[in-house]
């Protein structure tokens, strides 16, 4: 078997790949944390090992399930329950929405705090950051939608010729059995999902990239976007929360309105008017909100 870190940094395909990993980080931290303090719903872990100190990210507690045991009960029984996310129009106990959005963040989280304790910040962010596009990938490939990556090529013209911008999407999700979008088209029944840890520093692409890409297909183009968090560990052992919402609702109101925005920890705005009418949780989006987004007959 690899090493924790360089499983950490392989890419993953399948959900199992990354209930595998996961399970490999829950049984790690028991040995390696050393402490911890409570800051509204987180916890704030450290490590300390032969005179240094690794701060975890902040964890919240209620979402992250801790037991490897338990995690791969719950585990299985969000992969029981992809069955029934592939039907339309199904009802929800509020049970059944809580396991998806806490196996799915367990996972994340896990893999975050495997670097956070394996590697340095810089090395392991885009790690982090590639492994959360590949969860959403394996999720999807579950559901049997179709979805794929893709780099849309929009030329403009300068002094010097014509030049290429490359916009990059995270992910295409598709109601046909195969994406239809291209590098120079974008098939309006498709939707083009903006995949990261966190809305900070990007929260105003999204809606840039909408506007950028309806003048370039010259159509409506559906656009979401998808989220682990938005809370950060502060420098007073503290916990501060990233999301800028009023700078959203001002994008909303003034630039272009997003399809949705969709967290597995969402922060607390998010569940308060008028932001709630536009962020939800992820499982809203896979239990329902996606079905609504994709054209059902084509």
């Amino acid at each position: 078997m690899i090493a924790l870190e360089e499983d950490l940094r392989v890419r993953k395909d399948t959900l199992n790949e990354f209930k595998d990993v996961t399970l490999r980080v829950l049984n790690y931290l028991p040995n390696v944390l050393t402490g911890d303090k409570i800051k509204r719903d987180y916890k704030l872990h450290v490590s300390n090992s032969a005179g240094l100190t690794k701060a975890l990210r902040p964890i919240n507690q209620i979402l992250f399930i801790y037991d490897p045991i338990i995690f791969e009960s719950d585990f299985n029984r969000l992969m029981m329950l992809f069955s029934k996310m592939k039907i339309r129009d199904n009802e929800y106990a509020e049970a059944e929405l809580f396991l998806i959005d806490s196996v799915l963040y367990t996972i994340q989280q896990s893999i975050g705090c495997g670097f956070d304790l394996l590697s340095t910040s810089n090395s392991g962010r885009k790690h982090v950051g590639n492994r959360f596009e590949e969860l959403m990938r394996a999720v999807f490939n579950e559901l049997e939608i179709s979805n794929t990556r893709k780099v849309l090529q929009i030329p403009y013209v300068t002094d010097d010729g014509e030049k290429i911008y490359k916009c990059e999407m995270d992910l295409i999700i598709s109601p046909y059995k195969k994406v239809k979008s291209t590098s120079t088209h974008l098939d309006e029944n498709e939707i083009v999902v903006s995949v990261k840890t966190t809305s900070k520093d990007r929260m105003g692409k999204m809606f840039i990239d909408k506007i950028l890409l309806e003048k370039f297909v010259k159509h409506k183009q559906k656009v979401i976007g998808i989220f682990l968090n938005d809370v950060q560990r502060s420098k007073d052992n503290n916990t501060s929360f990233t999301l800028v919402s009023n700078l959203f609702m001002v994008y909303t109101q003034f630039l272009t309105e997003l399809e949705g925005v969709y967290y597995l920890d969402p922060p607390p705005n998010a569940h308060k008017s008028p932001f709630n009418k536009h962020m939800a949780p992820f499982s809203q989006l896979v239990t329902k909100d996606i079905w609504n987004l994709l054209p059902s007959q084509l």
